[in-house]
């Protein structure tokens, strides 16, 4: 199956390449937009907010489509063959070195210079057991967030540097939001009595964000996989359960809740609704429909469901 996706792939590399010019650089004219490929939605957000109308964003995977494992369609293609830069969230997000985002701007020799990982500062975290396999969901946590957006402004202003000002201010009044919501979640989740700060979710994408803001996590499975939810899985996080006694029991917004609703049952724990967010946005003019809505959305419920208020 993987062979004959390559297959379709390669040959929409080859009618979007008949079909659109190959070379593209940006032309002196200041009043042109900077092309940017995106790999996500929330990347394609903080892109925007730091860019304003100075630069046209295309986003790659759509809301409620797994980043992990996504394929291109010709649309993503045609737009890649003409890019400025190619930002991508990296941590192995989009599958890593051999993953479908490294074989998109092989694909259409795209400069080295021009892909950008966002998360090229963060220091990763390692999945549960594993000391070779990073966790890819940095972005969950606001703290991270501002490092990421740091990144994403200078990659702008190298690319579009007659925009630098408009870019770093863009940045200065971004960050003192992320910052804003960072003192946030550091207040209230501190205000939690320490034996209600048991955090668990279907899948292991909040480390960044339990680690930096004092919370113990449980999950079901470390990363999306085709064996979410097995038997071994569940038996693993009813344990955890039944030894910290989490409050509630939280559910993504892009996950099969059948594995946690087996959990409550088995242990009594309700599952907290309505679902939070790990590695999408909301849909656009729905909650969470942006990088900061997102950050206050979770940061909202996963305090009243802790708390109990």
């Amino acid at each position: 199956m993987k062979k004959f996706k390559s297959l379709i792939f390669y040959f929409i590399v080859l009618f979007s390449f008949l079909s659109c010019e190959k070379n593209h650089s940006k032309s002196d004219n200041s009043s042109e937009k900077i092309k940017i490929i995106s790999s996500f939605s929330i990347l394609t957000d903080i892109i925007n907010q730091i860019g304003n109308d100075s630069v046209e964003v295309h986003n790659l995977v759509p809301v409620g489509t797994d980043p992990h494992e996504y394929e291109p369609v010709s649309e993503d293609i045609k737009f890649a063959s003409k890019a400025d830069l190619f930002i991508y969230n990296g941590l192995n997000l989009e599958g890593g070195d051999s993953g479908w985002f490294k074989k998109l701007t092989a694909t259409v020799g795209a400069d080295p210079s021009k892909i950008i990982k966002a998360s090229e500062n963060i220091t990763p975290l390692f999945l549960s057991g594993n000391r070779t396999e990073v966790n890819p969901h940095s972005f969950i946590s606001p703290a991270v967030g501002m490092e990421m957006a740091k990144t994403i402004a200078e990659a702008l202003i190298k690319a579009d540097p007659e925009n630098k000002n408009l870019y770093q201010s863009n940045l200065e009044k971004y960050v003192k939001d992320l910052k804003s919501i960072d003192e946030k979640y550091r207040q209230k989740l501190s205000e939690i009595p320490k034996e209600r700060r048991i955090f668990i979710a279907s899948e292991q994408a909040f480390q960044y964000l339990t680690q930096e803001y004092g919370l113990k996590e449980g999950f079901i499975w470390s990363v999306d996989t085709e064996e979410n939810g097995s038997p071994n899985q569940i038996k693993k996080a009813i344990a955890f359960v039944r030894e910290n006694q989490p409050p509630v029991l939280f559910v993504e917004s892009n996950v099969d809740q059948r594995p946690m609703q087996t959990i409550s049952k088995e242990t009594g724990i309700p599952i907290y609704l309505p679902p939070i967010f790990s590695d999408e946005l909301g849909k656009p003019g729905k909650e969470a429909d942006s990088y900061l809505s997102y950050l206050e959305y979770n940061l909202k419920h996963i305090y009243k469901g802790l708390s109990g208020k």
